[in-house]
C-alpha cells in the first residue's frame, strides 16, 4: 500500500476526516516508518465546506482515487445518506472491482452502502444509525457492535474513534505490529482495543465504579505464560468470579479470555518481527503451549500462518534485549 484518497464531500466532519490524515498523512520516516503518497480529493476541487461551518480547500479531484491503493471514505450529513453522488459511489465501485482496499469512517459506510459493493457482507457503522443501515440495506449484514468489520478489502468502522481503531487494522495488516506500535505511541493511543462499541451504548453504570481492574489487567499482561483462569483473576481483584467477569465485560467490551487470547497473539507478531525464536518458543513465551495451538489461533485471528507473517514482517534492526529475555 503506496497510495491513499482520501474522499472529502460537502458536509464532512472534521474529526473523522483529520483521523485519515493523522493516521496515512503524517511523515514518520524518522521512525523508519515508510510514508504514503496521500491526498485528499474531492468529486468538486475547490473550497469544500465541514459540517462545522469552516471549508477546507482541496486541489485534486476524484481521479487520484482511481489509481490509488486505498480509498478512505469520510462521513457525510444525513440528509445526504439516501442521494450520495455518484460520482464518489462510481469510485467506490472500481476501487472494489480492481482489489483495492477501502476504508470508511463512522457513517461513511452509507456512502460505501450506496454503491452497493457491501450488498452480503457484513459491515458496521455507529451504533446510533445501525438500525437505520439495516432498514436502508437489508442485503447488508450490520453488526452494530464492534468497533470495525473487515469483509475481503472493504473496512468500515464504528463511530467517530472507531475510525482510527480501523486504520490502525489496516496498517498493521500492511506494515507489521511493531511499526504499528510506533504510530500508535507516536500518537498516543493504544496499538489495539479490545471489545466493542456496545460498551459505549448508554447503559447503567456498573457497580463499585472506583474499582480499577488495570492492576489486574498489568499482571495479567506479565504472566502471559500462566494458565489463568477468572477463579485466578477474581482473587486477585478481590472480588468473586461472577462480579469479576461482568466488571471485565462492561469495562473492557470482551471476556477475561479473549482479551488474553488478544494479548498473547500481539506479543507473538512482536516476537514473530523481531527475534528468530522457533515457533515452539515464541508459543511457550506468548502462554499458547505449542506452535500447533499458536498456529490455530494466529490463523483464527489474522488469516495467515505465523511462518507467513515472519516472512512478510521480519524487522531487520537488532534484537532487543527485554524481547529475548521475556522469550528465554
Amino acid at each position: 500500500m503506496k497510495t491513499i484518497a482520501c474522499v472529502v464531500q460537502p458536509g464532512f466532519a472534521p474529526f473523522e476526516f483529520g483521523l485519515a490524515c493523522e493516521a496515512f498523512g503524517l511523515d514518520r520516516s524518522d521512525d523508519g516508518i515508510p510514508n504514503f503518497d496521500f491526498r485528499v480529493v474531492a468529486p468538486d476541487p475547490g473550497a469544500v465546506p465541514s459540517n462545522l461551518r469552516f471549508s477546507i480547500n482541496v486541489d485534486d479531484d476524484l481521479s487520484f482515487a482511481d489509481e490509488a491503493d486505498l480509498v478512505v471514505i469520510t462521513p457525510i450529513p444525513r440528509d445526504q445518506w439516501a442521494h450520495v453522488d455518484e460520482r464518489v459511489s462510481a469510485v467506490v465501485r472500481r476501487a472494489v472491482e480492481r482489489g483495492a482496499w477501502v476504508l470508511t469512517v463512522c457513517s461513511g459506510s452509507f456512502v460505501v452502502a450506496a454503491a452497493g459493493v457491501l450488498d452480503g457482507r457484513r459491515a458496521t457503522t455507529h451504533w446510533r444509525y445501525a438500525d437505520t443501515m439495516a432498514e436502508m440495506y437489508p442485503r447488508i449484514d450490520v453488526d452494530p457492535n464492534v468497533l470495525y468489520v473487515q469483509d475481503g478489502r472493504i473496512i468500515t468502522s464504528a463511530g467517530t474513534a472507531a475510525g482510527l481503531d480501523a486504520c490502525l487494522h489496516l496498517l498493521r495488516l500492511e506494515l507489521g505490529a511493531e511499526m504499528t506500535n510506533t504510530i500508535a505511541r507516536r500518537m498516543v493511543v493504544p496499538p489495539q482495543r479490545d471489545g466493542g462499541q456496545a460498551q459505549f451504548i448508554a447503559k447503567p453504570l456498573p457497580d463499585s465504579t472506583s474499582l480499577s481492574l488495570t492492576p489486574v489487567t498489568e499482571w495479567m499482561l506479565e504472566n502471559l505464560t500462566l494458565d489463568l483462569s477468572v477463579d485466578q483473576l477474581a482473587a486477585r481483584a478481590h472480588m468473586s468470579p461472577r462480579t469479576f467477569a461482568r466488571r471485565f465485560k462492561a469495562d473492557y467490551g470482551t471476556t477475561p479470555a479473549a482479551w488474553l487470547g488478544r494479548q498473547r497473539i500481539i506479543h507473538a507478531q512482536r516476537l514473530l518481527e523481531q527475534t528468530d525464536l522457533g515457533l515452539d518458543a515464541i508459543a511457550s513465551a506468548c502462554g499458547f503451549g505449542s506452535a500447533a495451538v499458536l498456529r490455530q489461533n494466529f490463523g483464527r485471528t489474522l488469516g495467515l500462518t505465523p511462518t507467513a507473517y515472519r516472512a512478510r514482517f521480519t524487522c531487520t534492526t537488532p534484537v532487543p534485549a527485554d524481547l529475548e529475555a521475556m522469550a528465554s
